[in-house]
């Protein structure tokens, strides 16, 4: 006989114990307030310019020394209004661009005979590091003794300005390539203008980017002293005009325009870059 023991009944009980509360997770981000980019990207010009402006105003810094932002932007007016800056800008556009031009193609083509192929390397490399070492403001005597004073010797300084950053970047991005991408391009029988075009060439083009940024620098520090060779027309031409005259407002005025055509090349060169490196992440920042 086997005695058989029920389950105790617990249908009648329930548990009314209370359980854990959850508390709401709250960022800790939540209540902090981004500052807007811009405004993180202008405060410390505009500081810059109040602290201008108090000095001026207090009489701590003199007219003579420096004119106020007043001032300068009255300047900045008559120059616009008479049509004198408007001509003076796009005469120096247009030899900064013949300029970077002529030096663009020289510097990236020394660079593909020297990065491509070691008996370029022999013949163009020690030559071309030799001469980057010479400053080319020191050749202006040269340059006008043998293109004379219009705008050759001008475009010619612009233009050694730009070949040697630009070739420096773009040779040492030609033999920055990984050595295993050109293994796996010749094991898939890629001819050697194959690996040049599919794995050489995109490969050093972040390189070429980069001096781009450096010649486009370059060149309108050379165009300063470019524009100082007998110019009668330029940026140049009215900033030497200002300094004989000791119009410190329409100096400014020029140094600020040649800064902001300077920035706005540099932001298209920027996007270019953006567009066409697409392909390769990169760390934006955090």
């Amino acid at each position: 006989m086997t005695l058989s023991k029920a389950p105790p009944d617990i249908s009648g009980i329930t548990d009314h114990s209370p359980g854990p509360e959850l508390e709401p997770l709250i960022s800790v981000t939540a209540g902090r307030r981004t500052v807007p980019r811009w405004l993180r990207r202008t405060a410390v010009p505009v500081l810059l310019l109040v602290l201008w402006q108090v000095t001026s105003a207090t009489g701590v810094l003199s007219p003579d020394t420096l004119a106020s932002p007043g001032t300068v932007a009255r300047a900045a007016s008559d120059l616009i209004s008479s049509g004198e800056l408007g001509t003076a800008m796009s005469v120096s556009l247009r030899r900064v661009a013949s300029g970077l031009l002529v030096g663009g193609l020289a510097g990236t083509g020394l660079a593909l005979v020297a990065g491509l192929s070691r008996l370029g390397e022999d013949t163009v490399d020690a030559t071309v590091q030799m001469m980057r070492t010479v400053p080319f403001v020191g050749l202006i005597p040269l340059l006008i003794i043998w293109l004379g004073i219009g705008e050759a010797p001008k475009i010619t300084l612009i233009a050694l300005g730009v070949t040697f950053p630009l070739y420096l970047n773009v040779y040492a991005g030609i033999r920055g390539v990984d050595e295993r991408l050109i293994e796996a391009g010749s094991s898939l029988s890629l001819s050697r203008w194959g690996l040049i075009r599919h794995v050489i060439l995109p490969g050093a083009l972040p390189n070429f980017m980069t001096g781009l940024r450096f010649s486009l620098a370059t060149a309108w520090l050379a165009l300063i002293f470019g524009e100082q060779v007998n110019a009668d027309a330029g940026l140049g031409y009215l900033l030497n005009r200002a300094r004989e005259y000791l119009r410190t407002d329409q100096i400014i005025v020029c140094l600020v325009v040649y800064a902001l055509l300077g920035l706005v090349v540099d932001a298209l060169v920027r996007t270019l870059e953006r567009l066409l490196l697409q392909w390769r992440p990169t760390f934006t920042g955090s």
